[in-house]
C-alpha cells in the first residue's frame, strides 16, 4: 500500500484537476455548457431514457436535470417523446443535430488534449488512461445511494 504522504499528494493533484476541467470547459461552444455536454454524452452512451434515469446518472436533483434537458431540447439536440409504457413519462433521445454537437465536442476535446500533451509519448498517454480507468474502477459507482442505504457517498463526477 502507498505511503500516507503519497495519498496526501494524490489528494492535492486531484483537487488541481479542477483547473484542467475548467480549461476543457472553455473550449465548449457558447451555447453548450458542460452540463449540456454531460446530458448529450449520457444519452449517447446509454440510449434513450426517462428524465429520472438521467437525473440518477448525473447524480443531481430532478429540477436541475429538467433545466439541463430544457436547454438541450430548445436547441434541437434531443427529443422528448411520450413513453409507450407510461404515457405520463417522456423518453429522451439524441437527435441527429445532437450527435453532430457531440462529434464537434469530441473533436475539440481531442484537439485540446493533443495540443496540451504534445510532448507526451503514446505510452505516457496510454498509461494515464489506464491509471484513470483504474482509479474510477476503485471508486466504483459514486452516485448517491438510495436513502435506505447507510453507505451513501457523494458524487465524484
Amino acid at each position: 500500500m502507498a505511503a500516507h504522504r503519497q495519498f496526501e499528494e494524490l489528494a492535492r493533484q486531484l483537487s488541481a484537476i479542477g483547473a484542467v476541467k475548467r480549461e476543457m470547459g472553455r473550449i465548449l461552444p457558447q451555447d453548450c455548457p458542460p452540463a449540456s455536454a454531460g446530458v448529450l454524452t449520457l444519452l449517447d452512451r446509454h440510449g434513450e431514457m426517462r428524465m429520472s434515469q438521467l437525473a440518477e446518472l448525473l447524480a443531481i436533483d430532478m429540477s436541475v436535470t429538467s433545466r439541463h434537458v430544457a436547454h438541450v431540447a430548445e436547441r434541437g439536440w434531443i427529443e422528448r417523446e411520450p413513453d409507450p409504457a407510461d404515457k405520463r413519462s417522456r423518453l429522451l433521445r439524441l437527435t441527429p443535430s445532437g450527435r453532430e454537437v457531440l462529434e464537434e465536442l469530441s473533436a475539440r476535446y481531442t484537439a485540446t488534449l493533443a495540443r496540451y500533451l504534445n510532448d507526451w509519448s503514446d505510452a505516457d498517454v496510454g498509461h494515464l488512461n489506464e491509471l484513470l480507468a483504474r482509479l474510477r474502477t476503485s471508486f466504483g459507482d459514486c452516485r448517491p445511494r438510495a436513502h435506505h442505504d447507510s453507505t451513501t457517498r457523494t458524487p465524484a463526477e
